[in-house]
């Protein structure tokens, strides 16, 4: 039992620690708007990871064929959502820092809600195939979670989703501090540019080959 518990631990922060660009979004939305955003949009990506990791758990060696087809497609689809992201941020930095004087207007709207970002962030985070094949392939060489039963797979998806929230809710934590940090309107421009560029950049980087 604690094994699989642990065994989800490990898989959580080995699929979590990495940065990409979920981790940049959830940075610059903690940064730009408040922790209470940031933090919603963190527990979206782990809810995500809890989820493929439910799926992985049960879903046994099948899994792999039927989410492999589907990789590309997907890949072109986070990719679409990361240019729009990546494009609307850069219109949200632009138009803020040259209307200095109606900041709250933009960060209604988008991602700037809890509410908002949770539900963006999830959607997104679901549109990577990786992940799934990623504990597919976790699962299946462990012997203590390939049949896991209901309970050791339920303690390897709590594993994981601690795992990944823990990690989430630390790059929003981040993510405040530097808003906090950088709150003048200069600031604000760079971190939204360079923020920007960022995740265009990996938009383009979803496209290429492994």
């Amino acid at each position: 039992m604690t094994g699989a518990f642990l065994a989800g631990l490990v898989a959580g922060y080995g699929v979590a620690i990495p940065v990409g660009a979920i981790a940049i979004l959830i940075l610059g939305l903690s940064a730009r708007t408040s922790f209470r955003v940031g933090a919603a949009a963190a527990l979206a990506v782990a809810t995500a990871d809890g989820l493929y990791a439910a799926v992985a758990a049960l879903g046994g060696a099948g899994l792999a064929g039927v989410v492999a087809p589907a990789a590309g497609p997907l890949r072109v689809v986070a990719a679409v959502v990361l240019l729009g992201l990546a494009a609307h941020g850069l219109w949200r930095t632009w138009s803020a820092h040259r209307s200095p004087a109606a900041p709250a207007a933009p960060a209604a709207r988008g991602m700037g809600t809890p509410g908002r970002a949770y539900a963006a962030l999830l959607g997104l985070t679901l549109l990577n195939p990786t992940t799934v094949l990623y504990f597919t392939a976790l699962v299946l060489g462990r012997q203590d979670t390939a049949d896991p039963g209901a309970v050791p797979a339920a303690l390897f998806v709590a594993g994981v989703f601690l795992a990944s929230a823990s990690w989430q809710l630390l790059i929003a934590g981040g993510g405040t501090v530097v808003g906090r940090a950088l709150t003048g309107p200069r600031g604000r421009l760079v971190t939204g540019l360079v923020s920007s560029a960022l995740i265009a950049a990996l938009a383009v980087a979803a496209l290429l080959p492994d």
